[in-house]
């Protein structure tokens, strides 16, 4: 998906869009960031500063600068949770673990090799069973019984869940089981950072109560998610793109005045 966040001098949001990504990233990045500035109701010469992040970053001619998601998620998430230490991030492509220190990345890991553990996974899966992705959450809630998915592997996976459908097994455990191995995989992945409370969670898989149930009961601390999981590496984007625009700005005017703060120096004409 990509995502366009336009803030204003309090970083307040002023609109929102989300559109799905094709091949063509810079007609897209075009077509997104327009409907954004409509539906705030500015024009292109009001915005002051454009950061572009994600996979596709490098595709976005009018951006003034590419910062890198990991950096971006972990400024959108502090700003939303000023007490985050620890980000969980799951999307169609990878899942990531972030460590906050004083609302900035301190450090990461993830998994970008492999679609298990990702939004992706959920998608195929969904298919096999003949679902929703969207309505596995909700029908996983109900389970009694978690069936144990023990395929890593989305083929694998795959003919698991056949296997158990065939054999008479409820749709919601093994929906359930399948939530529990995403959790399990992501949660082990993300043990390395040392996992401190508050705990966000951001990405499309936020939005799936299953899987957050699961992730709490392996981590055992309460998971908070925003209110749009998909926008916190956008709006961290359009934070970080302030910052750098009021610096600037600053530093012009000091100029103006005859003190240099970039260089560290003073001078006079």
């Amino acid at each position: 998906m990509t995502k366009s966040v336009i803030i204003d001098e309090e970083e307040g949001i002023c609109s929102t869009v989300t559109g799905p990504t094709g091949a063509e990233h810079r007609h897209l990045a075009n077509s997104v960031i327009e409907q954004a500035i409509r539906d705030a109701d500015l024009s292109l010469d009001q915005i002051g500063y454009c950061v572009a992040t994600g996979y596709g970053r490098m595709n976005v001619p009018f951006a003034d600068s590419q910062i890198t998601e990991l950096t971006c998620h972990a400024r959108g998430v502090a700003k939303l949770f000023p007490n985050a230490r620890t980000a969980i991030d799951i999307g169609g492509q990878d899942a990531k673990g972030l460590k906050i220190q004083d609302g900035r990345l301190k450090d990461f890991v993830m998994n970008d090799k492999c679609a298990a553990g990702t939004g992706r996974f959920l998608e195929v899966l969904a298919e096999t069973i003949g679902l929703n992705v969207k309505d596995l959450g909700d029908i996983s809630l109900k389970s009694k019984k978690r069936i144990r998915i023990s395929s890593i592997c989305t083929i694998f996976a795959e003919q698991e869940i056949r296997a158990q459908i065939s054999e008479g097994a409820a749709i919601e455990d093994i929906i359930a089981g399948l939530h529990e191995s995403i959790a399990g995989r992501v949660v082990r992945m993300i043990k390395r950072l040392k996992i401190e409370p508050d705990v966000v969670i951001t990405g499309g898989v936020a939005k799936n109560s299953g899987v957050i149930k699961a992730l709490r009961e392996h981590i055992g601390y309460d998971i908070f998610v925003p209110e749009n999981p998909l926008l916190s590496g956008a709006y961290g984007a359009a934070l970080l793109g302030r910052e750098i625009y009021n610096k600037e700005t600053s530093e012009k005017r000091d100029i103006r005045r005859g003190i240099s703060l970039k260089e560290g120096v003073t001078f006079f004409k």
